[in-house]
């Protein structure tokens, strides 16, 4: 491995890492009652886009048969949004007023990413040179229309990181002051889009089978146009009602993709069922979607909603494909196993589904007890990683 190379894969662990320390702190502070606010910011900002930078940094070059420049970006990116996400939660959580920093380094990490993507595929920005081999040819089509969705997702996370940054410093925004519009377009935009499009080049790859090409076909635009369509239309309104449909489809379409893998696939590893689940709840989520945009009584369904996306639909599938990448049987140390890999991810489930049942008939010890029950299998899953990355690594 060359030394660009290796550096960059040991900048891609730090930020897989610094966003499993994300997640556990999300499932601790859960459990001591936060706002939707605080979720937003240590879910989604600090767990799943840490996640997805560091993921990002190593495999979109690739599968734009390029190669990261400059590789030490990362190591400018990672302090900014880090700490951005740290002064961000403390700011939300009222310990000290630091929203605005806290907004400027995170927006200065993502201009450092989005440019440094930028420019390495700057001659082949609609990504048409793949880097597939010979021997997968015929997933070339699929994957020339997964790489076109990236600087998409690209977009989406500039303009909701810009967004967020006019909410906290006061500068002229893009959009009302309304927070949820920037939300949306991390989350459904900037997080989702580059779900949609790396997952359907990694999942085939991983579970060694074939995505029914017509989902493809609809999850794709969907997916691209679903997020702009809801932060321009979100809380109410009949176009409300198409965006939350229409993103509902390109969520609803790639569960039915997973679901086809897994189905179609011979193999059975601890990693598969992360997306497996994962697209269950992102169904289960989007339509809570479509029943707010329909009218229906949100109240405190506001956070299921936001648990069954981030947590669920983003999370579990990043759990699970994370297994794949840092294969948990592959360490020599005690406890190194697929069943301590699956008892953290069975954890974050069984977690999650008792919050959602808690909050949906309000019995707030079923609640409590999920959250509790989240947090083991979170702090399981930073110590295996944790473990594995020293083990492996040094």
């Amino acid at each position: 491995m060359s030394t660009a190379s290796a550096t960059v894969s040991r900048w891609s662990r730090r930020f897989v890492f610094l966003g499993a320390i994300y997640l556990l702190s999300w499932q601790v502070l859960t459990v001591g009652g936060v706002s939707r606010r605080v979720a937003v910011v240590v879910g989604l900002y600090g767990f799943v886009f840490h996640v997805l930078f560091g993921k990002a940094y190593a495999l979109v070059p690739t599968y734009f048969d390029r190669t990261l420049e400059p590789s030490w970006a990362p190591a400018v990116h990672w302090p900014a949004t880090g700490g951005g996400v740290a002064l961000l939660t403390l700011d939300a959580l009222g310990v000290a007023p630091v929203g605005g920093v806290g907004a400027t380094l995170w927006t200065v990490g993502v201009v450092v990413f989005v440019g440094t993507l930028g420019w390495t595929v700057r001659g082949n920005l609609t990504g048409s040179e793949t880097a597939t081999s010979d021997a997968n040819a015929d997933r070339r089509p699929v994957d020339r229309r997964a790489n076109a969705l990236v600087p998409v997702a690209l977009g989406y996370l500039l303009v909701g990181s810009y967004a967020l940054l006019s909410l906290e410093t006061g500068l002229a925004g893009p959009f009302d002051g309304y927070a949820a519009r920037s939300t949306h377009l991390l989350a459904a935009g900037g997080a989702t889009t580059v779900l949609f499009a790396v997952g359907f080049r990694l999942l085939p790859r991983f579970f060694v089978a074939s995505v029914p090409r017509w989902l493809v076909w609809v999850v794709l635009p969907t997916g691209a146009v679903g997020p702009l369509a809801l932060a321009l239309t979100i809380p109410t309104g009949r176009w409300f009602v198409l965006a939350a449909v229409v993103e509902a489809t390109a969520v609803a379409g790639f569960a039915l993709a997973v679901g086809s893998l897994f189905v179609r696939s011979d193999r059975r590893r601890v990693g598969f069922y992360g997306p497996l689940a994962g697209a269950v709840c992102g169904v289960l989520g989007a339509s809570l979607g479509i029943w707010f945009a329909l009218g229906g009584p949100i109240g405190t369904l506001s956070s299921v909603h936001l648990r069954l996306n981030v947590l669920g639909f983003l999370g579990l599938t990043i759990v699970g494909v994370t297994y794949q990448f840092y294969p948990p049987a592959v360490g020599t140390f005690r406890g190194a196993s697929d069943r301590t890999a699956g008892f953290a991810l069975v954890a974050l489930l069984g977690g999650l589904g008792l919050e959602v049942v808690g909050v949906s008939v309000t019995a707030p010890s079923v609640e409590t007890a999920g959250g509790v029950l989240g947090t083991v299998g979170a702090l399981v899953y930073v110590w295996l990683l944790g473990r594995l990355f020293r083990d492996r690594y040094g």
